[in-house]
C-alpha cells in the first residue's frame, strides 16, 4: 500500500470499512490521524471503537 495522504489513508480505511475488515480500517484511520490529527478519520475510528466495544449482556445470557 503505498498512500501519501491523510485523506487517502482516510478512503482506504472506509474501502476496508465496507468490506468488514475492521482491523485494517482501524490501522488506516490511524495513520490517517497521524498525517492530520484534524482528518474525518478521528470521527470514523471512534465509531467504528464504539461498535467492536459494542457488548449486549442479553446477547450471552437466552
Amino acid at each position: 500500500m503505498c498512500l501519501g495522504t491523510a485523506q487517502e489513508w482516510y478512503e482506504q480505511g472506509n474501502a476496508f470499512r465496507k468490506e468488514s475488515k475492521w482491523h485494517d480500517a482501524i490501522n488506516c484511520y490511524i495513520r490517517a490521524i497521524e498525517l492530520d490529527p484534524d482528518s474525518p478519520a478521528v470521527e470514523a475510528k471512534r465509531m467504528l471503537d464504539d461498535i467492536l466495544a459494542y457488548y449486549c449482556k442479553d446477547m450471552y445470557n437466552p
